[in-house]
């Protein structure tokens, strides 16, 4: 279907956004309240998740069918514009072109579905949670291809990049510019890299203020401190052999691995 020309532009001014996804993100998520945020825009339910490893502690894929795609069921809430929603099922969309990941919008007998809705900010929990799962991308602030895909991803089972167990040989992280409280935004934590090279240009990678008090960087790459760090407009080459390599999309389907909950 072709695009008319409106909507060329509309499409090029959301993917060429000059902000990156963490300054997106931290500009919406600006006094939020509810739900309880950690590193910036990570959903969780209660005190007790702040300290766990939600998608290394428990079963958080999504599962896979027999013809070895994972199909995610999904819902767009009917406040957004059309214009609104082309942006967000294009994020969705992106996922079929690389990975065997295929969102789909939902059906009644559905047991788990992500719905996306504007509420206030950009965030989403991590992994599969069961139920109806939100993933909120405000209408005011987090219509963007990588911020969406961030999010997704999220919901997906991954975490930050600066959140590795090994990113101590990759970033140096200055807790003397960040925000008095905002800490914890850069603890490590056990995530899921499916043995990928620390990734500077993935669309998960914080800009190098993010939770910054002063302006000044909360993180350095190292060894070289110039290399170009949170600046991603899509997924990564590494984002999406990771993705791959977690849901397993270049092996074929097996008995052990398939979701019966989607023939129910």
């Amino acid at each position: 279907q072709m695009l008319s020309n409106s909507q060329c532009v509309f499409y090029r001014f959301f993917f060429s956004a000059d902000l990156s996804v963490s300054e997106i993100i931290e500009n919406a998520n600006k006094n939020i309240g509810e739900p309880m945020l950690i590193e910036g825009d990570i959903a969780i339910d209660n005190e007790a998740e702040r300290n766990a490893d939600p998608c290394t502690s428990r079963g958080c894929k999504w599962g896979k069918n027999t013809d070895g795609k994972v199909y995610v069921p999904y819902y767009i809430a009917s406040h957004f514009s059309s214009r609104e929603k082309s942006i967000i099922t294009r994020g969705l969309e992106s996922f079929s072109s690389f990975s065997c990941i295929r969102f789909r919008p939902s059906r009644s007998s559905d047991r788990d579905w992500l719905s996306i809705e504007s509420k206030d900010g950009c965030w989403s929990y991590v992994g599969r949670r069961g139920g109806k799962q939100t993933v909120s991308l405000n209408r005011g602030g987090c219509l963007y291809h990588n911020t969406v895909q961030h999010e997704l991803l999220h919901a997906l089972g991954f975490n930050h990049e600066q959140t590795r167990s090994d990113r101590d040989n990759h970033i140096r992280v200055l807790l003397e510019n960040v925000v008095s409280g905002m800490e914890h935004n850069f603890r490590k934590i056990a995530t899921l890299n499916q043995g990928t090279p620390y990734d500077y240009g993935s669309v998960m990678q914080y800009f190098r203020t993010a939770f910054s008090k002063n302006g000044k960087p909360t993180m350095i790459p190292i060894p070289n401190a110039n290399v170009s760090m949170g600046n991603a407009k899509e997924m990564s080459s590494n984002d999406k052999k990771r993705l791959n390599s977690l849901y397993r999309c270049c092996e074929s389907p097996s008995i052990s691995t398939l979701d019966y909950s989607l023939f129910i």
